[in-house]
């Protein structure tokens, strides 16, 4: 059974067992100035392996050095973490196709909330962590 994290130490343990991190509506390299894009950035520096998942630039091919997958369940391996960044109403469409990659967490960025997601996740297993920014929390919580 999941759980939502709330504490600074869940937090700070989930971050030390995260290792990949599989970017639901991460932006390319054009939007740079976007949290979409940056937080991966920070991340993919701070030695985390991102795997890029974007909704939108049907273009693109390569974020951040890595392929881009259209789809989660297209990752062959296992998923530490999904970070997203869409907007709460859009997390709803990407229920089942969360729930199928199995990750071990599902982190939704500073300003989104969906409690019916967060249950469902949990529900399957999966660990939550809601209206937090990753960077601000790795910032804060791993120096």
């Amino acid at each position: 059974m999941g759980r939502e994290l709330t504490s600074d130490d869940e937090i700070r343990g989930l971050l030390h067992a995260t290792r990949e991190i599989a970017v639901l509506g991460i932006k390319p390299e054009t939007h740079a100035t976007q949290p979409a894009f940056y937080v991966s950035k920070y991340m993919q520096d701070a030695g985390y392996k991102i795997i890029p998942v974007p909704v939108y630039y049907p273009e693109v091919t390569e974020i951040l050095g890595a392929p881009v997958f259209r789809d989660l369940r297209e990752i062959d391996s296992e998923l530490d973490m999904v970070n997203v960044f869409r907007r709460p109403n859009d997390i709803d469409k990407h229920i089942d196709e969360i729930i199928a990659a199995k990750p071990r967490s599902v982190w939704f960025q500073l300003g989104i909330r969906n409690e019916a997601a967060a249950n469902s996740f949990i529900d399957a297993g999966i660990n939550v962590v809601q209206d937090r920014c990753l960077l601000v929390e790795h910032k804060a919580l791993m120096r």
